[in-house]
Order: C-alpha cells, then structure tokens, then sequence
C-alpha cells in the first residue's frame, strides 16, 4: 500500500527532528527552564532572556540526568547565552548558513525535563540584518508562525531538509529566530572574552529638533566616563558626528558597537547656541 501524502510529509518531518534531538537538553537556572543546544563538545548554548539572573545553572539529559553548567557567558542585546558543561556524550549540532525561504515549514526541537520536544511552524517572515531594542546586531529577520512557550526558547529552529538556522526566542507579540550566522559569531567571543564589548559614551541623550536637522541633547554626564573626560556638559546638543550631520539619536547609537571600542569619534555640537567640538575616545560600557 502506498503511504498517503499526508503520512510521507508526517515520516519526513519526524525524521529531522530526530536527526536534531540529540543535540537538544533542558537549561535549569534557579525558578527559569529553557531549552539549549549542544554547539561544539563542552558548550550549549541557550536564551539569554530565558536564563536566570543568579543561582546555579544546570543541564538535564532525555535520561532524566542532571549535570552542573557555569556560564561562560552571555549577551541579552542578542539573546545568546554560552553554557560550559559536561556534553561527553552529546552531538553537537550542525548549524546551517541559509536563511529560510518565506512560507516554509519549520520545525522546532525543544526539550521539556530533558525529554525532547516537537513544535511544527512556518517561516511567516524573511528580512535582512537589523538590531534589537538592546543593541544587538542580528544577521537575518526571520520570524515563525508558532506557539513557543518559555520553555521552548533556546532550542532549534529547522528548515524542511532538517538544517538548523537558528535558535527560536519569544520576541514583543511575535516568534523571532536568533539566525545561526549571529550564534555562531558571538558564541565565539563568549568562549574567548565572557562578554561582548559595547561602545559607551558616558552620556545619556534626547533628541531634539533644530531649525536645521536633528540633534542628540545631553541629558546626562557620567562623570567618570569617555565624554566628560573630552570636556562635554549637560545641556550640550550634539549635531554632527565624524564629519557627518547627525541624523538622530538611533543612527548615533548604532556606531556604538564591539568595533568602536577604543576608537577616537570627533563631535561637534552646539553649547548655548555656538559651535563647540570634542575627541571622544569610546569606552566600553560597564558590566551591569
């Protein structure tokens, strides 16, 4: 008897998650679950947001075993955390560089009490690269069409021929994918640094609007940091930025990534209507 459609896609879908579930445990921190994945032998990475802010951190394997993890570290501006822990007899899983085609079935592999779970979804949107509400730089705009819950965040979003691209996250009202091209490089830096370096000014701005374009008031001056060391105050409005107009507060802030760090940016704004200007070396920002 031939397998009806219906039964060859239900056979082809089941298939990759199995290919996938290995790979996928449960991420215990404090009162938090979330799911992660094992990236390379020793590490698993999983959803920053999903992750507690304090207590002890651990993995749980589909055997009902429980194995103690640390943070090697973590980065909410792209939701990626890196766990180190005992994966000896775990697979790794193969992350895929390809974004998704639009309307595809994606299936999601996640894990609940260690125990694999299955969600079925579709690619709802495809865009390119853009940055989060925190700062983070994200390499695709992918979103699902699916119920994620909490505990599902951190696992694996897979395209129909079972490549994983990337790590499904509860977004505002939405489903988004942290793209494996984004893992992939801050995981990097995690193993090496524990963090990821952000720009930092020192100031805190508002924009404003001029007779002749937009500006960034000082609102405040750390007092310690890169702005007030190059002589900038209170009530200053920033209106250009290495020899470019300011376009508005966004565009300033998007300067301010890893790279920045230890750069010299040239300001020019306006104090009580005249023209000052300042070298700002770019500091990086404080832990939290």
């Amino acid at each position: 008897m031939t397998d009806s459609p219906l039964s060859s896609l239900s056979s082809a879908i089941a298939g990759v998650v199995a290919t996938a579930a290995p790979a996928v445990v449960s991420v215990y921190s404090h009162r938090s679950r979330a799911s992660g994945f094992v990236l390379k032998p020793g590490f698993v990475v999983t959803a920053d947001e999903a992750l507690a802010d304090e207590g002890e951190v651990s993995i749980k394997l589909a055997d009902g075993t429980a194995r103690p993890a640390t943070i090697a570290g973590r980065d909410h501006t792209t939701d990626v955390a890196l766990l180190k822990a005992d994966t000896s007899d775990l697979t790794p899983i193969k992350l895929s560089t390809t974004v998704p085609t639009l309307g595809a079935l994606s299936p999601v592999v996640a894990a609940a009490h260690g125990m694999p779970t299955a969600l079925l979804g579709t690619v709802s949107l495809v865009g390119g690269a853009w940055r989060s509400m925190r700062g983070g730089d994200i390499d695709a705009r992918i979103e699902l069409d699916l119920r994620l819950r909490h505990g599902h965040q951190g696992g694996l979003a897979l395209d129909p021929s079972g490549a994983a691209f990337g790590m499904p996250v509860l977004g505002p009202r939405r489903v988004l994918v942290i793209p494996t091209a984004t893992i992939a490089r801050v995981a990097a830096r995690l193993e090496t640094h524990g963090r990821i370096a952000r720009g930092y000014l020192g100031v805190g701005l508002q924009p404003v609007e001029l007779d002749d374009g937009m500006g960034a008031m000082v609102m405040s001056v750390d007092k310690s940091g890169p702005s007030a060391a190059a002589g900038m105050r209170q009530g200053d409005v920033i209106v250009g930025w290495n020899n470019e107009k300011l376009t508005g507060v966004r565009s300033l802030l998007r300067t301010l990534g890893p790279e920045s760090v230890g750069t010299v940016a040239e300001i020019t704004a306006r104090r009580g209507g005249e023209p000052v200007s300042f070298k700002v070396t770019i500091g990086e920002r404080p832990r939290a």
